[in-house]
């Protein structure tokens, strides 16, 4: 059932098994499996079923690092969360991003990838991928065609990989009517979660206070609760909570909200190729997002190249992902941005703050660069295509002094905003040199391709187009210690007997792929988790809670 909170009585108090915060693609996971179980639940989404810009302002915050955007444009505040603008890209970590390196501080998960392995079986259903199958030679032979075959550089020091492409799932209009007709898992709109309440030893979770931006409060209290809302406001909502805990709830050790990772990208040099090896579809960005010539099995991919675990335990480096850009006429122009803004809303991306009327006035008042970028798009004429360079995406080095704090700045809920700052180190501006520098012999000594190169990166001084990919993780890190973590290894907030957390806000370490498949399998995890708790005669969690309040039908938008 979807209910519009804005019409729910004030002060009511709702009662349920599992309340969940965030209907993004962790929530959404949670409470389509615990619908399948049976378990009653509550999940509480900040927004409706359309983007609107008061919503989207409870996002905004002050930015403290590097040069970094987290709100406008690479988030979503309705109902499917990020999944709303998201591009669909999915791959499972590589076994050694769960283990610890001696020469990234703070690496390792308190698991293996082989943990994860059944769930992401069943992530790649939710996801609506192909099969689980990432070996480059299988793709390469169902795909057949001779301008997307691999190229020959595996070695001891260069692997290629696979990543596999969601539709892109837009987990709120995918799974709508699953929601609208749940039996025992109730969606509430429009809920904005302001305050986790708690015991005055801050051990367990009583009730949540939620409010809208229509000026009502009422509140949740269950058995069990989770933290779904993303790697900011996981961190925020948790710091924000300080009523029994003045530093903020699990954060004993000063831990919440401190490892914010984001995967750095960058782009580099020039790639002259030889004959024969230009237009290859399978390497470049620009031909094989989501391009059906690039598919097989129903479902499209992409492939990178990457440092072997060999040459990254050798040099001491992180891992990395490489891959072509062809440059078209009239990129960065408004009309070729508003060209593919409109290609995006073909998806059902969310381009919240664009109208596509503006968007369509840009175009025509420059046809000729919208033009010329269509057709090397789709036709890619030789003479069309300007340049070729090497991008790359490194994984981030767990810093403690990178981190979401809260601002002085108050939100029209009243809660403080979000204070983000994002650093990076010189391993990983090592690690951006060493994957160029290396990727690039490598295609001159197989006679592949030239790359007239960049000034390396000095370890100091970011470049200015150095940007993020709003993959928001680690606030919340996994340790099987609470000195270094904040939850456990089931997801559990350290020192709390009822409080969970879901999302990639508790990656450890984030390796150089895309999270969305991991955070997916890690919540079907969870529920199983969930479960086995309510089982236990001896957990908090199996207290039992007063009759549960029934949301009176005249109010109840379903």
């Amino acid at each position: 059932m979807l209910i519009d909170a804005r019409r729910l009585d004030e002060g009511q108090l709702i009662q349920t098994e599992i309340c969940m915060i965030g209907g993004g693609a962790a929530g959404i996971t949670l409470a389509m499996e615990l619908e399948n179980r049976g378990i009653d639940a509550c999940l509480l989404e900040s927004g409706g079923l359309e983007p609107d810009a008061d919503t989207l302002d409870l996002y905004r915050g002050e930015n403290a690092g590097l040069p970094y955007v987290f709100a406008d444009g690479c988030r979503s505040r309705f109902l499917g969360g990020s999944s709303n603008c998201w591009g669909g890209w999915c791959r499972p970590l590589d076994e050694w991003d769960f283990m610890r390196r001696d020469w990234v501080p703070r690496s390792g998960w308190p698991f293996g990838r082989s943990e994860l392995t059944p769930y992401y079986e069943r992530a790649h259903r939710i996801l609506k991928l192909g099969p689980p199958n990432f070996a480059p030679d299988f793709w390469e032979a169902a795909i057949g065609r001779s301008d997307v075959r691999r190229i020959p550089l595996a070695s001891t020091r260069i692997a290629d990989t696979i990543s596999q492409f969601s539709p892109p799932v837009r987990f709120g209009l995918d799974y709508g009517a699953e929601l609208r007709a749940a039996k025992h898992v109730k969606t509430y709109l429009h809920a904005n979660a302001v305050d986790i309440e708690t015991d005055p030893a801050a051990r367990a979770v009583t009730r949540i206070q939620v409010k809208t931006l229509s000026g009502r409060t009422v509140w949740v209290r269950a058995r069990m609760y989770v933290l779904a809302a993303g790697g900011i406001e996981n961190a925020r909502l948790l710091l924000a909570s300080n009523k029994a805990q003045p530093s903020g709830l699990g954060n004993g050790n000063d831990l919440v909200g401190r490892y914010f990772m984001d995967h750095p990208r960058l782009m580099f040099g020039s790639v002259r190729f030889a004959e024969g090896w230009a237009r290859n579809k399978l390497y470049d960005s620009k031909y094989h997002y989501q391009n059906t010539a690039v598919s097989a099995h129903g479902t499209c991919i992409a492939s990178q190249f990457a440092l072997t675990p060999e040459v990254q335990k050798e040099e001491g480096l992180l891992n990395s992902r490489v891959w072509f850009v062809s440059l078209f006429p009239g990129e960065g122009t408004e009309s070729v941005q508003a060209l593919v803004r409109c290609y995006l809303r073909l998806s059902r991306a969310d381009e919240m703050g664009h109208k596509l009327s503006r968007d369509i006035l840009a175009i025509l008042s420059d046809p000729y660069n919208a033009a010329r970028f269509a057709i090397a798009r789709m036709f890619q004429p030789r003479s069309f295509i300007k340049d070729v360079k090497l991008q790359a995406i490194v994984e981030p080095a767990p810093d403690p002094e990178s981190r979401v704090m809260l601002s002085n700045l108050r939100d029209s809920l009243g809660m403080p905003r979000a204070r983000v700052q994002w650093r990076l180190g010189s391993l990983v501006s090592r690690t951006f040199n060493r994957t160029f520098e290396i990727f690039s012999e490598e295609l001159q000594q197989r006679g592949i391709a030239l790359v007239k190169p960049d000034a390396p990166l000095d370890g100091e001084d970011w470049p200015g187009h150095l940007e993020g990919t709003w993959h928001h993780m680690g606030t919340t890190r996994m340790h099987d210690s609470p000195k270094e973590g904040v939850v456990d290894r089931n997801c559990r907030v350290h020192g709390m007997t009822n409080l969970y957390v879901a999302g990639s806000s508790v990656f450890p370490t984030a390796g150089a792929n895309f999270p969305t498949l991991t955070l997916v399998a890690l919540a079907y995890r969870l529920v199983e988790r969930l479960e086995n708790e309510l089982k236990q005669p001896d957990s908090v969690a199996t207290q039992t809670p007063a009759p549960v309040a029934r949301t009176s039908l005249r109010r109840a938008a379903d």
